[in-house]
């Protein structure tokens, strides 16, 4: 048989309300993690490259141009870019800094920025 020597234990074998750990934890660490959000809008630029990129005073590289098929129309949103016809063919190509979802596309004296998932690069 087990003594009473429990029955008269005067200690409390709960931690202070003070110092119990959830209340530390929440006032000295974030509860969520957060992760920064950079606000963008389809078609205006959002680095300094492409701000001041202006695609009909850019030269084409010496090597690197390719042609590519238009898969779907495409409306340009602003003078920087080029309004695309399914089934033409364009050259295209890149600039350093540049967005790479978007290439430099020409068709005849025309050039401007382009998506790139509207077209099929052939060469």
């Amino acid at each position: 048989r087990f003594s009473g020597t429990f029955v008269g234990n005067t200690e409390s074998t709960s931690p202070p309300a003070a110092t119990s750990p959830p209340a530390v934890a929440a006032a000295t660490l974030p509860a969520v993690p957060t992760i920064p959000v950079v606000p963008t809008i389809v078609g205006v630029p959002n680095t300094v490259a492409e701000s001041v990129l202006n695609p009909n005073e850019v030269k084409p590289p010496a090597s690197g141009t390719r042609k590519a098929r238009v898969l779907y129309d495409y409306e340009a949103a602003d003078s920087t870019e080029l309004a695309l016809l399914a089934d033409e063919m364009i050259t295209v190509y890149s600039l350093p800094g540049m967005d790479p979802d978007w290439l430099i596309g020409e068709r005849g004296n025309q050039k401007g920025k382009v998506p790139v998932t509207y077209l099929e690069l052939l060469s």
